[in-house]
């Protein structure tokens, strides 16, 4: 086993070595990884940040764009031919036909390679011939971010912290009736499990449509070939003092360190170890939405995530040898639209806020971060509504429902984020000073002109801090 490990380890820094000498000495390559929580719209943020570097009219924010330093964008085959290819012509056409609808949500890593023809910029520019970036992003579900947080935890450690969080939540009620009925000293029963685990990957399903962001092992609610594999069917339990082997317990600990072994470090190593940049998404108006227990659990889960990364600066020899760091970390709160442009600064205070504490973090191992609430396509128009003798900041857009047009104003966000932040930490059930709503808006018909990519809300301004230094 030892020997395995360490050959599988050799035979990895050896491809690492030559991806990145041909990276440093030919056409270098930059991985872009997109990730976000539930909800917060990774396939349409990949769909128009390639759209729009294509056809880069709306890239104003973007330095290269602007001084027309990039001569030639152009999508290519991705290098992994065993990652699915992100389907980037299939998701514009779902945004911007005649009947725009949203595309499906991530259900698997997929890839896209951009490649850039870019004109050399600076004194020597007259001496140099243009240059070639690959901008390869990497899309993978949200579902399984938070797992990644799971590999510093131990099945006792996990299992307290759910048991924690279910009397809190109606949801979890089922899952606590079950467990009354079950004795982790016993012996292991097949059937006992497999309902154990039915009926903790419901509490998850419903944990997930109520706005919390806690809904890991991502794999019980995207499964796909692992359903109703023994890695998928166990579910937490209290800690016995001592565990008896062959134990009811002593199965459930076994599957969870499977999970982790077989599911979320080949996860994390044929993937996180190769991204250089990530952007972070947040739907962060539906937590306030749900309430502040949400907000709190949002605030808990951005720590989480960062943990998962390997922040830090990729100097030449720490990329050779011990393979890349992240360089930069965005935290998008995403659906700016939704909300007026006078409440822009707000939201992007409450982003800032929010993720502080895993920012800090990341800052202190090197790398460099930022947060800012984006669009990655416009849904809404803005206009200011009488009521009650006063103008209302409101978005008009088509409801996706019912599909008819509709004025919605969502409540007015506070200057200061420690009003939703304090009573969140403390464990408020309900906002005391206003009530937040948040309205589902389908995509708005459009059309382009000849060199525009889709309207977006500072896509162009999170595509500079991505990857504005490489160009």
């Amino acid at each position: 086993m030892v020997l395995s490990t360490m050959a599988e380890g050799a035979f990895r820094g050896l491809d690492t070595f030559g991806s990145s000498v041909s990276a440093r000495f030919f056409e270098p390559t930059l991985r872009l990884g997109v990730t976000g929580l539930a909800r917060a719209g990774k396939t349409v943020f990949i769909t128009s940040l390639v759209a729009n570097l294509l056809n880069r009219g709306r890239m104003l924010q973007l330095e290269a764009a602007r001084q027309g330093r990039i001569d030639i964008a152009y999508l290519q085959p991705q290098p992994d031919d065993t990652v699915p290819r992100f389907a980037y012509e299939d998701h514009l056409a779902a945004l911007t036909g005649p009947t725009p609808h949203w595309p499906d949500s991530t259900r698997a890593v997929s890839e896209l390679r951009l490649s850039l023809t870019l004109r050399p910029a600076g004194l020597l520019s007259g001496l140099q011939g243009p240059r070639r970036l690959h901008l390869d992003i990497v899309d993978y579900p949200g579902e399984w971010l938070l797992d990644l947080a799971l590999l510093d935890k131990s099945y006792s450690q996990w299992s307290a912290e759910v048991l924690a969080r279910l009397p809190a939540r109606q949801m979890g009620a089922d899952v606590l009736q079950l467990l009354t009925t079950l004795d982790p000293q016993s012996p292991h029963d097949e059937p006992q499990a497999q309902k154990l685990a039915a009926e903790f990957t419901g509490y998850l399903q419903a944990a997930r449509s109520a706005g919390f962001y806690d809904c890991s092992p991502g794999r019980f609610l995207l499964p796909g070939a692992l359903e109703g594999s023994p890695v998928l069917t166990f579910g937490p339990l209290p800690a016995p003092d001592r565990p008896a082997r062959r134990s009811l317990w002593r199965e459930m600990e076994r599957r969870y360190e499977a999970y982790k072994s077989k599911v979320v470090q080949p996860f994390f190593r044929d993937h996180f170890t190769k991204i250089d940049r990530q952007v972070v998404l947040v739907d962060a108006l539906s937590a306030i939405h749900s309430g502040p227990q949400a907000v709190e659990d949002l605030r808990q889960a951005m720590g989480d995530v960062l943990s998962a990364f390997r922040p830090g600066r990729n100097g030449f020899l720490t990329s050779l040898l011990r393979g890349k760091r992240v360089e930069k970390i965005l935290f998008a709160a995403t659906k700016a639209d939704h909300l007026h442009h006078q409440q822009h600064p707000q939201m992007s205070a409450i982003i800032e806020a929010l993720t502080a504490e895993a920012r800090d973090r990341a800052q202190f191992a090197g790398a460099e971060t930022a947060a800012l609430a984006l669009a990655s396509l416009r849904a809404t128009t803005e206009e200011m509504r009488p009521h009650e003798g006063a103008d209302l900041p409101c978005v008009r857009g088509r409801l996706l429902k019912t599909g008819r047009q509709a004025a919605f104003y969502p409540g007015a966000l506070p200057e200061d984020p420690a009003q939703l932040l304090v009573p969140a930490r403390q464990g408020a059930q309900s906002w005391l000073e206003g009530d937040y709503q948040a309205m589902q808006f389908a995509p708005a018909a459009f059309s382009l002109k000849p060199g525009d990519g889709p309207p977006h809300i500072r896509l162009d301004r999170a595509a500079e801090f991505l990857i504005g230094d490489q160009l």
